[in-house]
């Protein structure tokens, strides 16, 4: 899960080690979980972040942190709460660049960006009045 807050996910010193920590508790060796950091760096063009300082990272670049932890765990499923808020136009182009490029990746996404919703996803649920209502 990518939480809506970024702050809420990101919690150690550099980049490296957010990214890290997944795949080290799901008992990746050293050598696996650096195979799984390049490549996620990479895949969500990140490379040349992994020593920056977390708290230092802008509002944009904390949410890209925030989907590369969740990445790198190589879930079979993202859940991905409100992922274009308060965002500039590029860094959303690049989370729509990203969810794209994976068509083997299933995802589950809550957000009133309807724009976003269009350009990511093939099957639309609305809830309305407490009632779930396919799109």
């Amino acid at each position: 899960m990518v939480f809506q807050d970024p702050d809420d996910q990101l919690f150690s010193p550099t980049v490296a080690e957010d990214i890290a920590f997944g795949p080290l508790n799901l008992r990746k060796n050293h050598q696996e979980t650096k195979k799984i950091l390049k490549e996620t760096l990479e895949t969500l063009r990140l490379a040349g972040f992994e020593d920056r300082i977390t708290y230092n990272l802008s509002y944009g670049e904390k949410r890209l942190v925030s989907l590369a932890t969740v990445w790198a765990m190589q879930p079979e499923i993202l859940l991905l709460d409100e992922p274009t808020i308060w965002l500039n136009e590029e860094t959303i182009e690049k989370i729509v660049q990203i969810l794209n490029s994976n068509p083997h990746l299933s995802y589950i996404i809550i957000s009133h960006d309807k724009n976003f919703l269009k350009k990511t996803t093939s099957c639309k649920y609305e809830m309305s009045d407490g009632k779930i209502k396919k799109k």
